[in-house]
């Protein structure tokens, strides 16, 4: 028996880092659930794992205790939610703001997810080298805006800037690297991590999204402090288990002036009277932007892309 890293899972099987630097496909081995969870796959890549080498193929026991893990909403089953990846220090969003074109609904998502789980976030808004001058300006202002409530925001070309700025952010860091196809994503990890070879993919003409090249999640060693974890290209994120009092804990600038509200912690800033969020987004020290993307949670309409 010994403990290992996931590394990769493609379903059924999964690929555990040893101690001694070996690495063992390995299944699971009767059922292992998370407490409280319904989650489509138990054990998520990054997770710290009891594993029985015994056989040709090991077997994963037991899920160590986790530090945090991050969800999303299961795409293909109904009430489950989908371990992205465990014991992560960051999660770093890459954007861009056309070919293909990431809403401001999704990044919000996002980083409510994130911050759900309070892991710190990053937005590396990429391909500055295809926007016009509108272009620039509307990212300068997205940075400024998600900077104001503490996420760290960057601008880069993947195809045409060194990558020192990435690698400083990845530093010592476990870092869940998450985006839609063909923002980058993958251009990004080779250019940093030549050896990952990361399948890159094109933007289609015709709907203007990326074709899916990262089909499973997968963590890679940059150095022996240093782990990215790439993520399959996601065309939407939904929240996992939130009610309409929780979402606004998420919003770090609500957060700030909620207990304000005449009804306290009961608020939801719709229809409230006396709600210090709204007059907050009335004073403009709330983005609407931020409190559209609100209230589509709270209302839980589709607005996930």
């Amino acid at each position: 028996m010994m403990e290992g890293l996931v590394l990769r899972s493609t379903g059924s099987f999964y690929e555990v880092l040893a101690p001694d630097g070996k690495i063992h496909t390995c299944r699971v081995r009767g059922k292992i659930r998370l407490e409280g969870i319904k989650e489509t796959n138990p054990v998520a890549v990054g997770d710290r794992v009891s594993v029985d080498l015994e056989h040709n193929i090991g077997s994963i026991t037991a899920i160590l205790e986790r530090k945090n893990h991050i969800l999303r909403q299961s795409v293909k089953k109904t009430g489950h939610s989908h371990v992205l990846a465990a014991n992560v220090d960051q999660a770093l969003l890459v954007v861009t703001l056309t070919f293909p074109r990431t809403s401001l609904g999704f990044i919000d998502r996002f980083l409510v997810s994130a911050e759900s789980f309070r892991i710190p976030q990053v937005i590396l808004f990429n391909k500055k080298d295809m926007l016009d001058e509108e272009g620039k300006q509307n990212v300068q202002e997205l940075m400024e805006l998600y900077m104001g409530i503490g996420v760290a925001c960057f601008s880069i070309s993947a195809l045409h800037e060194d990558q020192d700025v990435l690698r400083d952010i990845l530093r010592d860091k476990v870092t869940l690297i998450a985006g839609h196809s063909g923002v980058g994503k993958s251009t990004l990890l080779n250019k940093i991590a030549p050896h990952i070879k990361q399948t890159v993919g094109d933007v289609s003409d015709f709907s203007s999204k990326g074709t899916h090249t990262t089909t499973f999640a997968e963590m890679f060693p940059l150095d022996e402090k240093t782990y990215v974890i790439d993520t399959p290209g996601i065309k939407e994120w939904g929240l996992v288990d939130m009610n309409a009092q929780e979402i606004s804990d998420y919003f770090p600038e609500m957060r700030e002036v909620r207990l304000e509200c005449k009804f306290g912690a009961r608020c939801i800033h719709v229809n409230e009277p006396q709600c210090a969020v709204v007059d907050a987004i009335r004073a403009g020290k709330i983005a609407l932007s931020r409190y559209e993307n609100y209230l589509s949670m709270v209302m839980g309409q589709d607005n996930r892309r």
